[in-house]
């Protein structure tokens, strides 16, 4: 087979997760494959920021379904262990909430469950009940469809039955308040959504299967972070003879006769392949890499219709002294719910109070700070780009407010121990990122933009062009890219006859 594909070349423009598990997967099956990064660094959203001593993650840091990336190494007979190190953490998450109540959801049943107790003895069979659904849900959503192409409508429909008997046209908040009766654990167990860029409230309860998943597999840290991850992956890449290029930004996608053929980058050199795979935001691609009827958007409803995810704002700090009372992954949770998720996805405010999501990795590996100081980044779901607002006003004003929630709650005097701190918003993920509208996660999760409609991992108009991407099938999240990667070689395998 390898034989077979040796003059074949396949481009994939962007380096994040799906890019580098396309690369690889292309290089597996005998295609000289060039990887294209507009940074000067791999990893896209995964990328690594250092500062003063410290490093941080700047993106996905909750790991799951570790054994997706262990199926990378296996392609060249390698074993992940080898190069990199998942640990579990205990607890997965510590929820916060707005009256001083923490819940800590835990590897064990047995530990959630004295943890669910704590606010209400009855949701114990309830969290049973969703566990129950979760794993149903996982078993059609995870194990029968996620890797497995929707370039068909006849694909969709196939499986219309068992997404109506899944209750899938349910939000994943009304899928978990039918199962727990307790306020704040309704709050805790349907904040998944957010974590893939969705509001639980119109996301689609396919997503619910993330429960379902965690307790399967756990949720992990790989020591020295997801940039640890990126770094191995790309020696991985280089040992197999994948040809990389940063600092190069991708101008113009090539097609001659329906068929794609290369991409033209900003300096106007041009790459030739006959095979193109976009890690990049689909709605970008198709907008401002795409001419003429090509560029047309593909989705089925009109763009002014289309839902984005909603942008970040993401907060990069160092502490002077060690906070050890907060957890790895820590969700720190306002009063108001349902209304602020309502103002951040539909209204598009930017509101006085806010949730927040704190990754404190100086946990579990003290390597991320200097000697006796703590490494943290807290992401602050907010509106996208689609909200007048002006990020170089707001963004320090909404910094000092997020360090005083802090100062004040779970982090005492974080305000006169801060340092070396700097943020994102929706602003530099649409400029860093290519990111439409600077969402953090491309199209928002609902019904209607997930499975077939969704972007499609194949363009239905070019041949040879391939989406691996979180704006793609089957979504966002690491497991959501790794496998989209999946999808799109079992595509290449079918159009260059290779199964």
């Amino acid at each position: 087979m390898i034989t077979k594909m040796m003059n074949k070349k396949a481009i994939v423009i962007g380096s994040g997760f799906g890019g580098i598990a396309s690369a690889l997967r292309l290089n597996k099956l005998g295609f000289k494959v060039t990887l294209l990064e507009r940074l000067d660094t791999l990893g896209g959203r995964a990328r690594v920021f250092q500062k003063e001593g410290y490093r941080h993650d700047a993106g996905p840091t909750v790991i799951t379904a570790p054994f997706l990336f262990e199926e990378l190494y296996e392609l060249f007979g390698k074993k992940l262990s080898d190069h990199l190190n998942f640990v579990p953490l205990d607890p997965w998450y510590r929820f916060y909430f707005h009256n001083g109540k923490t819940f800590d959801y835990r590897p064990s049943l047995e530990d959630t469950n004295a943890e669910i107790r704590k606010f209400d003895k009855r949701d114990v069979d309830g969290y049973a009940k969703l566990l129950k659904t979760s794993k149903d849900i996982f078993q059609i959503g995870f194990e029968k469809l996620s890797d497995k192409p929707f370039s068909s409508f006849w694909e969709m429909v196939k499986q219309i039955p068992a997404l109506l008997k899944l209750k899938s046209y349910l939000t994943v908040s009304q899928l978990v308040n039918s199962k727990l009766k307790n306020e704040f654990l309704r709050k805790a167990f349907s904040i998944h959504p957010l974590l893939v860029g969705g509001n639980p409230f119109t996301t689609t309860s396919i997503y619910a299967l993330i429960h379902y998943l965690e307790r399967k597999w756990g949720v992990f840290f790989c020591m020295g972070g997801t940039g640890k991850i990126v770094h191995e992956l790309e020696k991985l890449m280089q040992e197999t003879g994948i040809e990389i290029k940063k600092n190069v930004d991708v101008e113009q996608i090539l097609v001659d006769d329906g068929k794609a053929v290369g991409v033209k980058i900003k300096n106007g050199e041009e790459f030739h392949a006959d095979a193109v795979v976009c890690n990049a935001d689909p709605p970008t691609v198709y907008s401002e890499m795409l001419d003429g009827d090509y560029g047309k958007n593909p989705l089925i409803k009109p763009e002014k219709l289309t839902q984005y995810s909603m942008g970040l704002f993401v907060l990069f700090f160092g502490s002077k002294k060690k906070y050890p009372s907060v957890a790895h992954h820590t969700i720190w949770m306002t009063e108001r719910y349902k209304d602020l998720l309502k103002d951040i996805f539909e209204n598009k405010i930017l509101t006085d109070d806010f949730s927040l999501y704190l990754h404190r990795p100086t946990a579990t590996d003290e390597t991320f700070a200097p000697s006796g100081k703590d490494s943290f980044y807290v992401l602050c779901p907010v509106p996208n780009l689609q909200a007048p607002i002006d990020w170089d006003k707001e963004g320090p004003v909404l910094r000092d407010k997020i360090v005083k929630a802090l100062s004040e709650t779970i982090m005492p005097d974080l305000d006169i121990n801060i340092e070396a701190d700097f943020w994102m918003s929706p602003k530099d993920f649409k400029n860093d990122y290519r990111s439409m509208h600077g969402a953090g996660f491309s199209i928002a999760p609902i019904f209607s933009q997930s499975a077939w409609f969704r972007y499609h991992n194949k363009d239905k108009k070019i041949s040879n062009l391939y989406f691996s991407t979180a704006g793609a099938h089957p979504g966002a999240g690491i497991p959501g890219v790794l496998c989209s990667a999946k999808v799109v070689e079992k595509l290449v395998r079918k159009d260059f006859h290779l199964n």
